[in-house]
């Protein structure tokens, strides 16, 4: 519940912006080209301290880690509606990313902290649903927020429920080992150190490198969606805030669906007896499959272009759970905040890549179509690459 609770404020967070986009220019001069570059900052920094996030979460513990990273992007995600320029919008976006980086990381070290293997992915699955939970909430509170107070409200609101969830966090979160032995989190920095396995080293596993560069397709596709879905109905369906506040969180409740859903069946797979290997790839096979529909949401009317996306949604947080929890079926704990923090980083640089190539091409005139044309391959080459590099799911052997 909590980890989920703070998943679902890290999306509503981050869907501030782009829900908020048609407020703030009438204030802020924003063309696609530096809406991209705002969304490329926070996904860089976010890519950055994902990977460092890992390794942050892997040395200070759950508890702790988390504490820190959502504090710091409670504050700046309230930095926001301080904004009075482009540059500054950016700095704040910035902010938001190195924070938000450790979000993942620290939700996928608690569940292996607190669930078996049969249970992981039904687990992750609720908590990925938080995604969905905070996508669902913005455009409705959002247009709320904008309708009564103003734009600025909207940061300094959302950043100050995330401080809220720190003092319950703090409060409430202690880890199973934590609970047994509280000396442990004061361990002596050698005894923290001693399982410390460089980043170069992990590289030289296939299956991180291959994790890693699947991440990055499909996320590219993510985020895409995720910063540019209410920019495209306001821009290409004529749509106003309050319509993006109506319809916009219909997507988000279907990847909510899917979060569950991809979840539940691969826990489902794995508890009637099937192989650990076949459970995970049945549930990336069939979400990959769907995503392709994409390719046809500019060319049907707008109330099965929301169907559409609401597939496409559905398929891609389903992917993503089973995605989120493969580093707890393949490597010890020691490592896993580490593993996950790489895979997120690649995924975010996914993000940064093709969030600049998609506000080119829509600044030079080519148009949403063959954009989505593109995005709508990404994840079924991210799956025959994971079907390349990790030939069978079961646990590694890591050699310090």
């Amino acid at each position: 519940m909590l980890v989920t609770a703070a998943i679902a404020i890290s999306y509503l967070d981050r869907q501030t912006l782009p829900v908020a986009i048609a407020a703030i220019q009438r204030d802020i001069t924003i063309t696609n080209t530096q809406f991209s570059q705002l969304q490329a900052a926070f996904l860089f920094a976010y890519a950055l301290m994902y990977a460092g996030g890992g390794k942050l979460i892997d040395w200070l513990g759950t508890r702790r880690g988390f504490l820190v990273v959502m504090i710091f992007w409670s504050l700046a995600c309230a930095s926001h509606g301080l904004a009075t320029g482009f540059w500054m919008l950016m700095i704040s976006r910035f902010l938001l990313g190195m924070g938000e980086g450790g979000g993942f990381p620290a939700a996928t070290k608690a569940v292996f902290e607190w669930f078996p293997v049969r249970e992981r992915a039904t687990a992750m699955g609720m908590i990925n649903a938080g995604s969905a939970v905070g996508s669902v909430i913005a455009p409705p509170a959002i247009y709320a927020i904008i309708a009564n107070l103003n734009w600025r409200w909207v940061f300094f609101l959302s950043g100050a429920v995330g401080l809220l969830w720190a003092v319950w966090w703090h409060r409430a979160y202690f880890a199973p080992a934590e609970q047994n032995a509280p000396a442990q989190a004061s361990a002596s920095p050698e005894l923290m150190h001693e399982n410390d396995l460089p980043w170069f080293k992990l590289f030289s596993y296939q299956q991180v490198l291959g994790l890693v560069c699947a991440k990055f397709l499909s996320d590219a596709a993510w985020y895409f969606y995720l910063f540019w879905l209410p920019k495209y109905l306001y821009d290409a369906r004529g749509f106003d805030t309050k319509q993006v506040g109506y319809f916009a969180w219909i997507p988000y409740a279907a990847a909510g669906l899917g979060s569950l859903l991809g979840g539940w069946y691969s826990s489902h797979l794995l508890q009637r007896g099937n192989s650990l290997n076949f459970s995970r790839k049945l549930v990336l096979g069939a979400s990959a499959s769907v995503m392709p529909v994409i390719v046809f949401v500019t060319q049907v009317p707008v109330e099965l272009t929301v169907v559409l996306f609401s597939i496409a949604f559905a398929g891609q947080q389903s992917w993503s759970t089973i995605v989120m929890i493969l580093p707890t079926d393949l490597f010890p704990h020691r490592v896993v905040g580490s593993v996950a923090g790489l895979i997120g980083f690649g995924g975010a640089m996914g993000g940064v890549v093709f969030s600049l190539v998609a506000g080119r091409m829509l600044d030079s005139g080519l148009g949403y179509g063959k954009v989505f044309a593109i995005v709508g391959m990404f994840h079924v080459l991210a799956f025959i690459l994971i079907l390349l590099t990790i030939r069978e799911i079961r646990p590694v052997e890591i050699k310090l």
